[in-house]
């Protein structure tokens, strides 16, 4: 095999240190240098340093947890080729590994160019998507601590959520708050609790309180729940102004996004957390839908294709990509997408059709990103407008240049046969 990288170093990260080999290859023999440091700021400077002394500006390391970002950080402006590879790539053979032979096993695979690069987006984009991270488990865990308030009002035999659409709502909360209070309420003071333009009957309230029976332990456990939604509301609130501090600079690239349907400014942003805006990092469409774990697997064998799943990648991009192609698929005045689902779901089911226009949007993204073209599908006409429109449209149009032609002389016979000739050229080719 050709050696691609005369000079490379390949780097076996763990919490604590780190094991370096540098491979050089520049002679019949490969000369191979081997160093360990800690994990510590000052000593991950003195090794890119070491690697600086030594000309070594190819550098390939396994993605191991969070471990390898304080390497990635000290190399990323002074080396210029970091390859972060996913553990599957370079693991080394059962029964030869330790921290030097897995180091050197890293060098040997990377100076031949065989290694796979993950995607590591810029700083900037790396920050966001911690942000956006975390705003999305807080919102989990407030929509489980919700589930949990409304369990534990179901097991005191308390049904508003029965009668009100939300629990959580402006008269549903002064009802519950009442019942929470130690105070003894009236009929009366429950109906004076709801709203003027509350839809529900006063009997149907009435009915979904009556029996309710929560002891004092119960009642400061779901104060608890409550206390704690309202905490993880205010962090997400707080999350979102410090997002929007962050996002400032790429509000053009926000409001780009936004044309695709079904695609929000909380969608824009995680989408480009996730895969930013430079899609020179992934060298076709095919790769980033790969990536973001939308593309079926390819897992065939003796003519029979076995499983074709998705992967599980994307573990944060695809919810956000599904929950965008479920808004495009209802939007009404952007029948697009709509129809393709519809198309799909016949012959795949309605699961895979959605995974379908996840993939469709992601694709859409990849190319406006790249080429700065707005959202514009070659087939946009031929989906959204039906095929009977279309013919009477292509009718209407061939009516008006024959009519044309007859006013300037043409006679009947002249545009008979001119009509025959290019219908047989059509038909030749």
């Amino acid at each position: 095999m050709k050696i691609i990288y005369p000079r490379v170093c390949g780097i076996d990260v763990h919490k604590k240190f780190i094991v370096a080999v540098i491979c050089i290859s520049e002679s019949v023999e490969p000369i191979y240098l081997k160093k360990r440091f800690s994990t510590f700021h000052n000593d991950l400077i003195r090794f890119r340093e070491w690697l600086i002394q030594n000309d070594c500006q190819n550098v390939c390391m396994e993605s191991t947890g969070k471990y390898y970002i304080p390497v990635y950080n000290v190399l990323e402006s002074h080396i210029s080729n970091i390859v972060v590879a996913n553990p599957k790539w370079v693991r080394a053979v059962k029964g030869e590994k330790d921290d030097d032979k897995d180091a050197k096993w890293i060098a040997d695979l990377f100076k031949f160019g065989i290694v796979r690069s993950s995607f590591i987006p810029q700083k900037d984009f790396r920050i966001l998507r911690e942000l956006t991270r975390y705003r999305y488990k807080l919102v989990n865990m407030r929509s489980s601590e919700k589930n949990r308030f409304q369990n534990a009002l179901t097991s005191g035999n308390c049904k508003l959520d029965m009668v009100f659409t939300d629990v959580f709502g402006k008269s549903a909360s002064n009802i519950i708050a009442l019942i929470l209070s130690d105070n003894p309420y009236t009929d009366e003071d429950i109906l004076s609790k709801v709203h003027k333009k509350c839809k529900a009957s006063p009997d149907m309230i009435l009915d979904s309180v009556n029996g309710t029976d929560l002891k004092p332990v119960q009642k400061a456990r779901i104060e608890l729940v409550n206390d704690h939604i309202k905490q993880l509301s205010s962090n997400i609130q707080k999350l979102d102004k410090l997002i929007d501090l962050m996002i400032e600079p790429y509000g053009d690239y926000i409001s780009f996004l936004c044309q695709i349907p079904g695609v929000s400014r909380n969608s824009a942003i995680i989408i480009l957390s996730e895969i930013g805006i430079d899609m020179n990092q992934f060298t076709t469409s095919r790769r980033i839908t790969s990536w973001a774990g939308l593309t079926p697997s390819s897992n065939q064998s003796a003519g029979k294709k076995k499983s074709v799943r998705i992967s599980r990648a994307g573990v944060y991009l695809k919810p956000c990509l599904v929950e965008v192609a479920h808004a495009a698929v209802n939007d009404k005045s952007h029948p697009y997408y709509a129809n393709k689902f519809n198309k799909i779901s016949k012959r795949r089911g309605k699961k895979r059709a959605y995974i379908a226009i996840a993939r469709k949007i992601l694709v859409a993204t990849y190319h406006m990103l790249l080429t700065g073209e707005i959202w514009n599908p070659a087939d946009l006409s031929e989906v959204e407008t039906p095929v009977e429109q279309r013919l009477k449209y292509v009718k209407n149009n061939l009516k008006s240049d024959i009519k044309q032609l007859l006013d300037i002389g043409l006679t009947v016979e002249e545009l008979t046969l001119m009509i025959q000739q290019n219908a047989n050229i059509i038909a030749t080719q």
